[in-house]
């Protein structure tokens, strides 16, 4: 593979073609003394772990209107930050973030290291999460490999090893393309490209600016790459979710600080676990005595395991903590999705 004439023509498209992200300071944008903001983007890349660029904008919007620099994050309270966090679901990420918004206000001045490996050694900063924040904010020659530049990476080289299996070999493959000139711009030209042509199931190829370099292309079957195992189907697990109202009020409780939803504020629940509750168990388990009844069901799905919830409701007291019906809008989603079902969708 000709390196530089596939980086040339990538980096050309990505200079007419860059998306425009609210994080990013783009090909247009540039003028002397314009730079990325490494707080701007950090908060970006955390944010898009896992989720989708249309759906972190908003959150990503909202948190540097709120907070504008990394010490105003590091300084704002974990409760503040949980719930304007929620809806982006993976809420480690959300307790993460304060972490090593806090290292950096309190250990660096409020300013991030500028080498992959200062970046490194904050808390809760990944390989991936380092190499972009180095790449894009400081112009380091860094690896940084998404899902995104994994695909165009096993189509380039048309490789067969499968996922994940195959996750080391693209890696040292995509590594091969960094060098020193625009790095920040390499890694974002083909983040950009697998987003927008390099697309998982129908890959725009006629409209491709590297598909003279594509061994998948060759193949005449550009989709079906990158090779993938078959998925092991995800264990499915059984709970309760409990509505305890009080006139306009729901009783909600706060998680703890650990495991999955840690810290957050939700619904109160059974234990989760792969044997389905009985009416008689989930009545014994209910957080205050009531006139409950089962008034229907939701499933939701995380990454390693799918669930079933029964709803039970009832008015009463009870020791909870009680909340307004807005402050609903606030939970993890898969307390929002038990409480609009189990309240008839009047939130």
């Amino acid at each position: 593979m000709d390196a530089a004439a596939l980086r040339s023509a990538l980096l050309a498209w990505y200079d007419v073609q860059a998306r425009t992200l609210p994080w990013r300071v783009g090909p247009h944008e540039r003028a002397p003394g314009v730079k990325p903001d490494p707080y701007r983007v950090w908060l970006s890349e955390v944010m898009l772990q896992q989720t989708t660029v249309p759906h972190a904008a908003p959150y990503f919007l909202e948190f540097t209107h709120r907070w504008p620099t990394v010490s105003d994050l590091a300084a704002a309270p974990d409760a503040e930050v949980m719930a304007a966090w929620a809806g982006l679901g993976y809420y480690a990420r959300a307790r993460n973030l304060l972490a090593c918004a806090r290292a950096v206000a309190a250990e660096h001045g409020g300013v991030f290291p500028d080498t992959e490996a200062g970046l490194l050694a904050l808390p809760g900063v990944g390989p991936y999460t380092a190499a972009a924040v180095a790449a894009i904010a400081f112009d380091r020659p860094a690896n940084v490999v998404d899902g995104n530049v994994e695909r165009v990476t096993a189509r380039l080289f048309a490789v067969e090893e499968p996922l994940p299996a195959a996750k080391p070999q693209l890696k040292a493959l995509a590594g091969g393309l960094v060098r020193d000139g625009r790095p920040g711009d390499w890694a974002q030209a083909l983040m950009d490209l697998g987003a927008v042509i390099c697309k998982p199931k129908t890959p725009l190829c006629e409209r491709c600016p590297v598909a003279a370099h594509c061994a998948a292309l060759r193949t005449g079957a550009p989709e079906a790459y990158p090779r993938r195992s078959a998925k092991a189907r995800r264990p499915h697990r059984y709970g309760i979710a409990y509505v305890l109202t009080r006139g306009e009020e729901v009783a909600l409780v706060r998680r703890p600080p650990e495991g999955l939803l840690g810290g957050m504020l939700a619904l109160p629940t059974s234990d989760w676990r792969e044997a389905p509750w009985s009416l008689a168990e989930a009545l014994a388990a209910a957080p205050a005595p009531a006139d409950w009844r089962e008034v229907g069901e939701v499933e939701h799905g995380f990454t390693h395991f799918t669930l079933s919830l029964r709803l039970l409701r009832a008015e009463g007291e009870g020791e909870l903590a009680f909340h307004p019906r807005a402050a609903l809008q606030g939970l993890p989603s898969v307390f929002l999705k038990a409480a609009r079902a189990g309240l008839n969708g009047l939130i």
